[in-house]
């Protein structure tokens, strides 16, 4: 039985390609905190957050005291463990960051000992994943919202997202207008999804909503803040379209209670925060119990071999940033096919292989 050796970190911090913003944040580089779960036979496994590079201290300082030296296979226990072993610092946020990347980590080292895809290891419900574009950032020209969304829909994805709620949704006017720059730009057959990162007010949200609705949008992310569940709520009894909530979900509970509260139509999990693939197939099993369409948020390359694997599955979110950032550091990163990704079913684990020259370029200490 294979034992873990050590847990290996590297923080990337990966410029974007041009300025980047949404409803309530801008940037200009994303930071990957990158973690390599080494068995005792020399395998490694890989995983990643995008996180703060506190994360990497997080994995040193505490999760690999707490798991180095159980069974690689035994993942479910170790994550029982790291999460028991964050409870003084604080589970929400960077330490639950730090849980994912070394839970897919684990799961990927599993698969390659196994000599298995990992999406077949979980079990199988489907090869294929639907998917949408995602980008269309506030900071984006008329012309440059049209060439990104355009251009996804030229290559076959059905569906495509932008960034709307500019300057904290102080200016409702240009969203509309850029909206309608995206109708445009995608034509009448593709679906057209929008999301304000909860910049709006619950009643600025509702107003828009039937504006946006003239325009086809049939999808409506974080309309509000989703730390406001009752204002979550209350926009979705309002509005024509889907709302869809859960990005900033940590763990099992913050999703439960989302659901309970009647708060989304969608719910959203992001395995690169919500406690790894462990975590985010407990989501996708909460959302299935509660009869309401699951999808996963961002981190491509992981979420299109989880979601393979959930009960049910809407969409995943194929997004700009993460999908330059995948294919510059990995080796195997899936590109769409008929609006789909599909897990290469002859490579192990994740289907990744570090690029280590590459991601070298982009190394902070």
């Amino acid at each position: 039985m294979a034992r873990l050796a050590r847990l290996d970190t590297t923080v990337l911090r990966i410029p974007t390609d041009r300025p980047e913003a949404d409803g309530t944040i801008a940037w200009d580089a994303t930071t990957m905190v990158l973690v390599e779960a080494v068995a005792d036979s020399g395998q490694r496994g890989l995983g990643y957050s995008y996180a703060s590079a506190a994360a990497a201290g997080v994995v040193h300082e505490v999760l690999a005291p707490a798991i180095v030296g159980c069974a690689v296979e035994d993942v479910r226990l170790a994550w029982t463990k790291m999460v028991a072993a964050v409870r003084n610092i604080g589970r929400p946020g960077v330490a639950a960051t730090a849980i994912s990347a070394v839970d897919v980590a684990l799961w990927d080292v599993v698969a390659k000992l196994a000599g298995q895809p990992l999406w077949r290891l979980l079990g199988a419900q489907r090869t294929a994943v639907p998917i949408y574009g995602s980008g269309g950032f506030t900071t984006y020209t008329d012309q440059e919202l049209t060439e990104q969304l355009g251009g996804w829909v030229q290559q076959g994805i059905p569906r495509v997202k932008m960034k709307i709620g500019t300057d904290w949704g102080s200016r409702p006017d240009l969203d509309v207008h850029r909206v309608k720059v995206a109708r445009q730009a995608i034509g009448d057959q593709a679906e057209l999804f929008v999301d304000a990162n909860g910049a709006y007010s619950s009643k600025r949200a509702i107003g828009l909503a039937e504006r946006f609705g003239e325009y086809g949008v049939v999808y409506f992310e974080e309309p509000v803040s989703s730390d406001q569940l009752d204002q979550l709520a209350r926009v979705r009894q309002h509005i024509a379209q889907d709302v869809a909530a859960g990005e900033y979900g940590y763990d099992p509970w913050y999703f439960r209670a989302m659901l309970q509260a009647g708060a989304v139509d969608i719910l959203q999990a992001d395995a690169t925060r919500c406690l790894g693939i462990t975590g985010w197939l407990e989501a996708a099993a909460l959302a299935h119990s509660f009869a309401v369409p699951f999808s996963a948020h961002c981190g491509p390359s992981i979420h299109a071999v989880a979601a393979c694997a959930a009960p049910q599955i809407a969409h995943i979110e194929y997004f700009h940033d993460h999908v330059r950032i995948e294919h510059t550091v990995f080796d195997g990163a899936l590109d769409p096919v008929g609006g789909c990704l599909r897990p290469d079913p002859a490579r192990p684990g994740l289907g990744l292989e570090l690029k280590r020259a590459d991601a070298a370029r982009y190394a902070v200490s």
